[in-house]
């Protein structure tokens, strides 16, 4: 199993090294950014989320631990947000880094979530994936998610 523990700050740089370049390249790949803004649009974006760090407001970041080897196998990010004034979880980041991939700590991690979620009073989670990411579309159905909105480009 695994347990979510609260990021650090060192945790919280380290994700940010790759997490803002990868991001942008998201947004690049999936038509919505031009390669030569995309970094600082990128930049702008995760300040405005986190402009404290791991204490910003509404922001909860954890490292995924194993219980057992005590390793950090990946990271969650959600926010609270509020919709009609119902307050959610949305899902900012989730990320199972590759060495740990397919071994069932995603289903596991998003078990942890839901549980976490129902701790704060959230009455859902929501979140976004790219549609070119194909493996994580296939993790969030397997975990019971289901579309709500579709934006196709042709």
């Amino acid at each position: 199993m695994v347990q979510l523990l609260p990021m650090t700050e060192s945790d919280l740089q380290i994700y940010l090294q790759n997490a803002v370049e990868e991001y942008a390249q998201e947004h690049v790949r999936a038509g919505n950014w031009h390669p030569s803004e995309a970094l600082q649009k990128s930049e702008n974006e995760f300040q405005q989320l986190l402009p404290n760090g791991v204490t910003s407001k509404d922001q909860h970041l954890f490292s995924i631990v194993d219980d057992t080897t005590r390793m950090k196998v990946g990271i969650l990010w959600f926010a609270v947000r509020y919709k009609s004034s119902h307050p959610y979880a949305f899902v900012y980041d989730f990320l199972i880094y590759e060495e740990f991939r397919r071994q069932g700590y995603g289903r596991q991690a998003f078990a942890a979530l839901e549980e976490r979620v129902r701790e704060l009073g959230l009455e859902s989670i929501s979140l976004h994936v790219f549609g070119h990411n194909h493996a994580a579309i296939a993790l969030y159905q397997a975990a019971g998610y289901e579309t709500t909105d579709l934006l196709m480009v042709k």
